[in-house]
């Protein structure tokens, strides 16, 4: 068998989802499969790249073993209610065991309509697909938590949005994709049952040390934020905005999830803004914290119907287990922070020299990513590199003293080196890879894949892709690939 499935979603009561069948795509053509990934999940990558392999990642044939279904959910989107939203165009197609034991689901994007799919048509444009493809396995090999690219292919279809434009279907892996606004939907259907059963899998897949405790709700709940404190600090420290952390596009796992209007920083920003459609600027990179843990605090009004005793009592202690995420949070971006910048202590002074550092680097323009990279080059003896990313050299005097007293004159350049990539997939890249792909030229697209997969290594075949764009390229706008 190609792909050993091993379901276990699909076993939940019947309103945890719908039993669907994707969408035919008869002149589906395979663009990239991540034989990577595929070897970490057992399958055999020549198989998936083969005319039977197509045919099951663009939803034609259902192997063996697969129970596709679409997964129901609700969420709040930029703050506003939807009690039903759901998968309107994703079908799981089953769940596997990678090589260490790990569940992973495999499912389709873009494969059609669902029970969900609100009057659309299921469909992918192929320009978030490859988006998504780009900017996810650039995160995995950033060393930051996220879904997973397993193959993406054009489907030979025009979809119509604003204008026709070429199909794709991304095959996507992930831990799970359970969501906060998975929970949201039955706590708004006033369903404690299936709450509870929902609780219980999710301790079972993703947190199994609290199998056997009394009352896990809140120790579920601590966990769950622990691991997005985690994560949000992790997209910070490399410029990444993921532009809709609505609390349907968050998962329990602490996996990233759904890469449509997120971007990378070029210029710094406290308050930088991608996305189209956040005119607030709600899911700014400096907020994101914040609504990590809004999102955080409205997965514990689900879980208390759970709980144990009184209403004080419940209240106390979800107000406990939230108080930890700023904890959880400032741990790790401190640290990672700190090691961006070559300190080898994170002392009680350090955060405020983070963020004045940071004001530095938004007051003179300087690109995020470069100025690190010339800060290490600079740590290990050459200072013309990062002289060149600003133009008032008094300014940078006077920081680059402070940094030379804080680390003593000897930064960690092993820490250093382990957080500062060369390069990330940075906006103007992908839009030109996308519109490459559009016309029929994939080379941009699998070149950008392969400059990406080792982001800390020097190679002198992609210096091009460490290059801040010029003022002709800039991205400032990113929009929804539905």
């Amino acid at each position: 068998m190609a792909i050993c499935f091993d379901n276990t979603y699909a076993q939940m009561p019947d309103r945890f989802f719908e039993r669907v069948k994707p969408a035919s795509a008869p002149e589906a053509r395979l663009l990239r499969v991540n034989g990577a990934l595929a070897g970490e999940l057992g399958i055999d990558a020549a198989w998936l790249d083969s005319p039977a392999g197509t045919a099951v990642l663009a939803g034609n044939v259902l192997p063996e073993g697969a129970d596709p279904i679409a997964q129901a959910y609700a969420g709040h989107q930029f703050g506003g209610w939807v009690p039903q939203l759901g998968d309107g165009r994703a079908i799981l197609l089953g769940e596997v065991l990678d090589q260490t034991g790990r569940r992973r689901d495999i499912q389709l994007k873009g494969a059609g309509r669902t029970p969900w799919s609100r009057g659309g048509d299921g469909k992918s444009p192929l320009g978030p697909v490859l988006r998504e493809y780009v900017v996810s396995e650039a995160m995995a090999a950033l060393g930051v938590p996220t879904t997973r690219a397993l193959a993406a292919l054009a489907t030979g279809e025009k979809v119509l949005r604003e204008d026709e434009r070429p199909g794709g279907v991304l095959v996507r892996v992930a831990a799970s994709h359970i969501r906060v606004g998975t929970f949201q939907y039955f706590f708004a259907r006033d369903d404690p049952e299936a709450l509870r059963l929902l609780g219980e899998y999710v301790i079972a897949r993703h947190y199994p040390e609290l199998i056997g405790v009394a009352d896990p709700w809140m120790p579920l709940l601590e966990a769950v934020a622990k691991r997005q404190a985690k994560l949000v600090a992790g997209w910070m420290q490399l410029g990444f905005i993921h532009g809709v952390m609505n609390t349907d596009n968050m998962t329990v796992s602490g996996e990233t999830i759904d890469f449509g209007p997120c971007a990378f920083l070029d210029t710094f920003s406290f308050g930088k803004v991608f996305s189209s459609i956040d005119r607030g600027g709600r899911y700014a990179w400096d907020q994101q914290p914040a609504i990590a843990h809004w999102n955080l605090a409205r997965l514990a009004e689900c879980l208390l119907p759970l709980v144990s005793g009184g209403d004080e009592d419940k209240l106390e202690g979800a107000n406990c287990a939230l108080s930890h995420f700023e904890e959880h949070f400032q741990e790790a971006y401190y640290r990672g922070f700190a090691n961006k910048f070559g300190l080898r202590q994170v002392g009680g002074q350090t955060g405020l020299w983070i963020r004045t550092s940071l004001a530095l680097l938004e007051k003179a323009q300087v690109d995020f990513t470069r100025f690190f990279t010339a800060l290490g080059q600079a740590a290990g003896g050459d200072e013309t590199p990062l002289r060149g990313e600003f133009g008032n050299q008094g300014d940078l005097d006077g920081w680059l003293a402070e940094w030379r007293a804080l680390t003593d004159n000897d930064p960690d350049l092993v820490r250093m080196s382990e957080s500062n990539p060369r390069r990330i997939p940075r906006n103007h890249r992908i839009e030109e890879a996308i519109a490459a792909a559009e016309s029929g030229d994939l080379a941009p697209f699998r070149r950008l894949v392969d400059g990406l997969a080792s982001p800390f290594e020097e190679d002198p075949d992609f210096v091009d892709l460490e290059r801040s764009p010029q003022p002709n390229e800039c991205v400032n706008r990113t929009f929804c690939g539905t």
